[in-house]
């Protein structure tokens, strides 16, 4: 009868905090594969918008070049997904590439080579053939980039994290404590009789004293995570930025038709006077090879939003969850013990189970945390053997919250991925649920993956649990007598 109830416990009090933890654990789920979503659309929409736009605009021209666009776009989908890509320097080779592709048009009259093209491409700082297009939109997308794929990571972390540390594992002590107040009431005849719910703090912060830990590298990490949030919203706008990025390409465009006699006349100087093309190929002038005018674009043909949304509506929806999930691991304690299934309440503490009869609770409620369980008189806790587990989620958020950090400022940084990608600008993880690995290594045991539309045990387990064992207070009175003392 002690192993039954003893397993009894356990099972109720795991279920109590699988609860508890519901909402948090389904903010990240669900706003993960939202933005996820949202993000990956964005791309899509960008991308098609620009091919629609030029093959009206430029025709066949732009359709014997589209490779060019097509890579930049296969570029920026592989920084978002986590690959190893240097946004600053895949944007200049797109440039580069782009003034090859130009200068060759608007010079059909020669025939360049391999060595004399990548010459032209060197001029492409010094003679700024697209205006001051380049610049702005380097700065514009390596920022924007950097925070919607950290902002998404974080995400990621918070979701596994959550998911991990609501998966508890009590200990033979907690355990122990646990049946004492759950059971022993039956004991003493009192089988109507709840815990107070002091006392039920006092078993529940030791049972939870790791987790309780966790808070503070928690609260870190979500203000990071609010802080990145505000730069979605306001200059790191990524769908700010990828909205007209076609018409900022146009422009771009436009820069170097306008000044194309002057560029050429300067990269003639520096690299050399070009062999004439053949004479087919001369004949043909250059306004029949590049003659089309970049038309103002029409704001209704283009999409109006990615994932039936907006991103300012998905930030403001996470800012408000992600400040209610602030204290989420200190609070579980009270969270349970407020439960009406689970105590007797704050209105009843003299008519309730103190441990040993009905009656007032008298010992004080300990503080949070591992340390401060020295003297929980209800849970033997040995507070010089930290949880590794929930250690190794602390070191999990702190490595993200730095990263969140850097991303507020526009900056990227590397860390050492699953995937063993660390060099460039882009070590990271935009990934869709279950299709790749969290960034961060854990090398404890993984609790199993909670699935976000699972249904929750019902919080009235302590309940089902008393009434299995009604008819056995007599083995309980017998088998347990120890324990109640």
């Amino acid at each position: 009868m002690e192993d039954k109830l003893s397993q009894q416990s356990k099972l109720e009090f795991e279920n109590l905090v699988e609860e508890t933890s519901h909402f948090v654990r389904t903010t990240f789920v669900s706003r993960h594969k939202k933005f996820d979503e949202f993000f990956r659309e964005l791309l899509e929409n960008a991308e098609k918008s620009l091919n629609d736009m030029f093959v009206r605009t430029y025709g066949m021209l732009y359709m014997q070049n589209s490779e060019v666009f097509q890579d930049l776009f296969t570029e920026l989908k592989r920084y978002y997904t986590g690959g190893n890509v240097n946004l600053e320097e895949m944007l200049n080779d797109f440039w580069a590439r782009l003034l090859e592709r130009m200068f060759q048009l608007i010079n059909p009259q020669y025939h360049f080579s391999e060595d004399y093209l990548e010459c032209v491409s060197k001029y492409t700082d010094q003679l700024k053939p697209f205006g001051d297009v380049p610049r702005k939109l380097k700065i514009q997308v390596t920022r924007a980039f950097i925070a919607a794929r950290t902002f998404v990571q974080g995400l990621t972390v918070g979701r596994e994290v959550a998911n991990r540390v609501s998966k508890v594992s009590p200990t033979p002590g907690c355990i122990r404590a646990l049946m004492k107040m759950l059971y022993c009431p039956y004991c003493r005849g009192l089988p109507t009789v709840r815990p107070c719910n002091n006392y039920c703090l006092n078993v529940m912060k030791g049972c939870l004293a790791n987790q309780a830990d966790l808070d503070t590298e928690w609260n870190l990490f979500i203000d990071a995570m609010l802080l990145v949030a505000e730069r979605l919203e306001g200059p790191f706008n990524i769908e700010s930025v990828m909205d007209p990025i076609d018409v900022k390409i146009s422009e771009a465009i436009m820069n170097m038709q306008e000044n194309s006699m002057q560029v050429s006349a300067k990269v003639f100087q520096g690299c050399g006077q070009p062999k004439p093309a053949p004479a087919l190929r001369s004949a043909r002038s250059a306004p029949e090879n590049f003659n089309t005018r970049f038309r103002p674009y029409n704001p209704e043909e283009r999409p109006t939003t990615a994932a039936g949304t907006s991103l300012d509506r998905l930030v403001t929806d996470i800012k408000e969850k992600l400040k209610l999930s602030k204290k989420v691991w200190s609070a579980l304690p009270y969270t349970i013990c407020k439960d009406e299934s689970v105590t007797a309440g704050t209105s009843n503490e003299e008519e309730c189970w103190n441990g040993h009869s009905k009656a007032r609770y008298l010992p004080e409620i300990m503080n949070d945390g591992l340390t401060n369980q020295i003297n929980n008189p209800e849970v033997d806790v040995d507070i010089t053997r930290p949880d590794t587990f929930i250690r190794q989620q602390i070191m999990a958020l702190r490595v993200m919250t730095n990263k969140l950090k850097n991303a507020y400022n526009g900056n990227d940084v590397n860390f050492q991925d699953t995937s063993d990608e660390s060099s460039g600008s882009g070590s990271g993880s935009g990934c869709m649920d279950d299709v790749c690995p969290t960034e961060f290594e854990f090398v404890t045991t993984e609790a199993p993956a909670v699935d976000p539309d699972r249904r929750e045990v019902d919080s009235s387990a302590t309940q089902l649990g008393h009434s299995l064992l009604s008819g056995s207070l007599v083995c309980v009175v017998l088998a347990l007598p120890r324990l109640c003392r």
